[in-house]
């Protein structure tokens, strides 16, 4: 029913060989039938794959039978690997993480075309109560898991801690569980569940780190950026404002250089996807405070060519551009930085703003005869 409701491309969570490989293909061929994308647990009549060799064998033969028999592409297949549990002082369960991680390098490598995908919080389960472990967890194992292939997860994005700012020794411990080393006779996972207790036993009081406020503006710009904090960016931005000679220069200057910095963070697996796009409402949050400025400039130097009777070379003969979102997408951050950039260096900017139907943005651009079209 959900199939036959929901607008665009569904993915449907999920779909196994638990039941036997006849009502496999039974759910494969509906889901296709209605153009969704599958994920598949590595799971099969046996019961859930946990290691690295039966992950492998059981994502590799639900490929066969979705690609060879029931005619998916392997775009629409997601497979997931299970993850479980770690330092739960089990000594079987030590290498899960591993084998998770290990198994993902190698499905991506036979099977290149499917995405990879889990649920993030199983493996810190051990900690449940316990947040700030947890989240520290989560980040390292993201990082490797990710450099292995894993393109997707269920985690809470809001409590996903930038890699390089989780303590050394809790980074470390964190590391010794995930990838099973120093972990003979169960030795890091002691180590960490010794290290969770003194941090449980500080209570649950959280003490707020406002330290970074005494730094220069542009420091600050960036600190909120890097790490998503909207509380301080309108008056940090109108500080800015101030001391530069123009507002672009704001955006041109230590906006952007925060945002080259949550760029290297994300490119070398530190940042993920969620705090990025918390860094972006930051941005936008700050071109909102400088836009109304950029537009005022703007319509001064119009007025003084008008007064003076002279040619404003800015608008003459400049490249008209017209911007928007596809149908489908609310995404406008990035659009909107491009046009304030672009307005104020001479160009005509029509925004035609989010979720554009095709038709309109090709009327838009005939009738106004536009050089450029920026989706």
């Amino acid at each position: 029913a959900g199939l036959k409701c929901v607008q665009g491309k569904c993915i449907v969570n999920s779909i196994s060989m638990k039941e036997g490989v006849d009502k496999f293909i039974e759910q494969a061929f509906i889901c296709k039938s209605y153009g969704a994308s599958v994920i598949v647990m590595a799971f099969d009549e046996v019961g859930q794959a946990d290691t690295k060799e039966r992950k492998i064998e059981i994502c590799k033969r639900a490929y066969d039978i979705l690609v060879n028999e029931v005619g998916y592409d392997p775009q629409d297949i997601i497979f997931d690997p299970n993850i479980f549990a770690i330092a739960t002082g089990i000594e079987e369960h030590n290498n899960y993480a591993v084998d998770f991680i290990e198994a993902t390098r190698e499905i991506k490598r036979l099977m290149p075309l499917t995405k990879v995908s889990g649920g993030v919080s199983n493996v810190s389960f051990s900690f449940r109560g316990n947040d700030h472990v947890r989240e520290a967890i989560h980040s390292v194992f993201l990082y490797y898991a990710i450099k292995a292939g894993m393109d997707m997860g269920i985690v809470n994005a809001g409590q996903l801690v930038i890699y390089d700012d989780i303590e050394p020794t809790l980074k470390q411990l964190c590391k010794d569980v995930i990838l099973n080393k120093n972990n003979d006779d169960n030795g890091a996972t002691e180590k960490l569940i010794a290290f969770a207790e003194t941090v449980k036993a500080k209570g649950k009081e959280i003490v707020k780190d406002e330290s970074w406020r005494q730094e220069a503006v542009e420091k600050r710009i960036a600190h909120s950026l890097v790490n998503g904090i909207t509380d301080y960016i309108d008056q940090d931005a109108e500080e800015a404002r101030q001391k530069y000679p123009k507002p672009l220069d704001v955006i041109e200057g230590p906006l952007m250089d925060g945002m080259n910095i949550v760029g290297d963070l994300f490119g070398a697996g530190k940042m993920f996807l969620p705090q990025v796009v918390k860094s972006a409402r930051v941005m936008k949050k700050a071109v909102a405070v400088l836009t109304p400025y950029i537009e005022l400039e703007k319509e001064e130097r119009k007025q003084a060519h008008l007064a003076a009777g002279t040619v404003n070379e800015e608008a003459a003969g400049a490249a008209k551009i017209l911007l928007a979102t596809v149908k489908g997408d609310v995404h406008d951050i990035g659009k909107n930085i491009v046009g304030v950039v672009l307005g104020c260096n001479g160009y005509d900017i029509i925004d035609l703003g989010v979720m554009v139907p095709t038709d309109k943005i090709l009327e838009t651009a005939i009738k106004e005869k536009v050089d450029i079209i920026g989706l």
